[in-house]
Parts: structure tokens; sequence; C-alpha cells
């Protein structure tokens, strides 16, 4: 896998996205009746079956939205929608302004009190280590079983009011960087430590997200969610509308600029699509926080359970936010089908 280092710069001729975001036509090189017949399809009852609902469909070429439908209903250009692990994403540019200003070392320890004792190996673990997915920290995340899973506990049971302390608890059950485990505890703790950087009280941690982030992006929708501790459940809990999510992915686009100034240093996007030093086994790359070429070659994204996509295709200068509820069962595997429908919705579009 290889990391394509150029990004698109916002044409002088298209505003940045303000209160509204800047809309355009679908570009002459967009095979728009696919495109058409794609969304009709994902947007139909007959899809229900074979890929899950769809609720919400942007993209966005050269900074402009060029498609868009929603489901209706609930579901609309106002709805906020569920993160679920694309706060993970979230996260990671977050702790990218304490990095800048040299509040933090990322390849330093975590320092987390639970790991302060003399002899415990854990109190090396890094924030780059757990930004990779790779501190070697057990956890087990499964979304369907209760009995063994680790995400469901944290999330929603006995680790819901600090869950940071749950997943810190947990012992290391391989080498550091020698195993890829992709676990929403490693999230939380990095969300806890961030959150120790700029006061712990969730007061100044909203604070700090509205100043360095959702402020100068013009993200008005965000709802992030706290637990009992006052820490930010950065693995799974931000509610946006599918516009200010996709504002988060044209940020990263343009690799860190945002109308004229610099909000993050281009080293801190990079680092974000650098592949870790281990990967998964099922082929798909994944970088600090962000997932790699899951959708096109030189592409990241944010991923969410149950199909909330925002996927960046710097080639193309191209965003699409897919928002909807395709969860894998036993009998249908939703999800996977929903991504290669996004696949293939990319596809229409020229570069």
């Amino acid at each position: 896998m290889t990391l394509a280092l150029t990004y698109p710069m916002q044409s002088r001729g298209t505003p940045w996205p303000a209160a509204e975001w800047p809309r355009g036509k679908l570009p002459a090189a967009t095979d728009a009746a696919r495109l058409d017949a794609l969304l009709n399809q994902a947007f139909s009852s007959d899809a229900h079956d074979a890929m899950g609902e769809t609720h919400a469909f942007l993209a966005i070429q050269g900074g402009r939205i060029v498609a868009e439908r929603y489901a209706g209903g609930a579901h609309t250009a106002a709805s906020t929608y569920p993160s679920w692990s694309m706060a993970k994403s979230i996260t990671q540019l977050l702790i990218g302004f304490l990095a800048a200003e040299d509040a933090i070392d990322v390849d330093a320890p975590i320092n987390a009190p639970e790991w302060q004792g003399e002899d415990d190996p854990r109190g090396a673990l890094t924030w780059t280590q757990l930004l990779h997915m790779s501190s070697g920290l057990a956890f087990v995340e499964d979304y369907v079983d209760g009995s063994r899973s680790d995400v469901i506990e944290m999330l929603f049971n006995s680790g819901k009011d600090d869950v940071a302390a749950y997943a810190a608890a947990k012992p290391l059950a391989h080498e550091p960087d020698t195993v890829f485990n992709y676990a929403s505890g490693t999230s939380n703790i990095l969300a806890r430590a961030m959150g120790l950087k700029v006061g712990r009280r969730r007061e100044n941690v909203k604070a700090f997200m509205q100043a360095r982030l959702f402020g100068p992006l013009g993200v008005t929708s965000a709802l992030p969610k706290f637990d009992e501790k006052g820490t930010f459940i950065g693995s799974s809990y931000c509610f946006m509308t599918a516009e200010d999510f996709a504002r988060i992915g044209l940020l990263a686009l343009r690799g860190g600029q945002w109308e004229g100034r610099r909000l993050l240093p281009q080293s801190w996007i990079d680092f974000a699509r650098t592949p870790g030093p281990v990967q998964g086994t099922d082929g798909r790359g994944y970088g600090a926080h962000w997932w790699l070429e899951m959708f096109s070659p030189g592409g990241f994204s944010m991923n969410g359970y149950a199909g909330q996509w925002v996927a960046c295709c710097p080639d193309r200068d191209l965003i699409v936010v897919r928002h909807g509820n395709s969860v894998n069962e036993a009998a249908a595997l939703k999800q996977e089908a929903a991504l290669e429908w996004v696949k293939q919705a990319m596809s229409c579009f020229g570069a």
C-alpha cells in the first residue's frame, strides 16, 4: 500500500462551506445515468434485504455538493446521523491540535493512571501505538455477542460510566506493534488523555472541540457524547448532519487547510493516512484512526458501524458520505453489500 501525498487544492472559484455548502452540477465526466440508477436502487425498499436502509448520500467534488439524496421522514438534510466509529477519526484530528502545539508528544507514553505501577509494561504504551490499534491490549470488538464483547460491555453495561477506565484495565495480550487489534477501548483511553490536557471537565472538552475544529469548519450540528466521568466517548458518539460530516472529510482531503488557514499540519494528515506497523488480515488498510484504500486507491475514510462512511478520494477530489442502517446478520452481509454499493457510486465520478 502506498501513500499518495498530494492533497487537491480548493479552486479559487469555489467558496469554502460556510452556513451552506456551495453546490454545483455533476461534472461532464460523471456517469449521471448510472449514478441515478444506483441511488434509486439504494433508497428503495427493495434494497433493504440485500444492503439495509440508506438514509443519506452526499457527493462532494471540487469542494461543491454535486449529488445529494435523503430517505425522507426522519432522514433529511437537517437530521443528525450517528457517527459510531467515525468518531475515532474525529478524535485523531482533535489530538492533532495538541500535538501541533507540543502539548503532547505522540511518541511518548500516554501515562494512563491505571498503568503507573513500577513493573507495569503498559506504562510504556504510546499515543501512537494506540492510534495505530497496535497497543497489544486485550479487547474483543464484537458487535453481536454480548457475552464476549468488550465493546458492548464498555458502551452499554458495566463500563459505560467510565469507558476509559474499563478499557485501560485490560491486560496486554501481545507485545506492542506486533498485532493489529481494532479496539474501541483504545480510542476512549486516547479521548480521556486528550481531555486531561484541556481541562478534563466536559465543558472544557466541548469548548476545545468548538474552538479548534467545529467552529472553524462551520460545523453547527455536532453532538458529542460523554460518560459520567466527563470523558468524550471518542470511540463511538459524535452525531452530526451529513453535510457537517462532509466538512470533516474536506478538512482531511485538503491536508489540514481551511479557507486560507492551516488548521492542522499536513504531517498530521499524512500520519493519519500512513499504514501502521501492523495490519489486519482482511486486507483493509489502517493508518492512525483512519481506514485506508477501502474505497479507492490512495483514498482514506472515516468508517462507522452499520454503514456510516465518509470516503475521501484525493485523485478525483471526491468525498462521498453515506449514512444508513446496514447491519451484517447471519443470513446477509448487509454492510458489505452497502460498502460495495458505495464503491460503485464512487466509480461513476471521473477525475
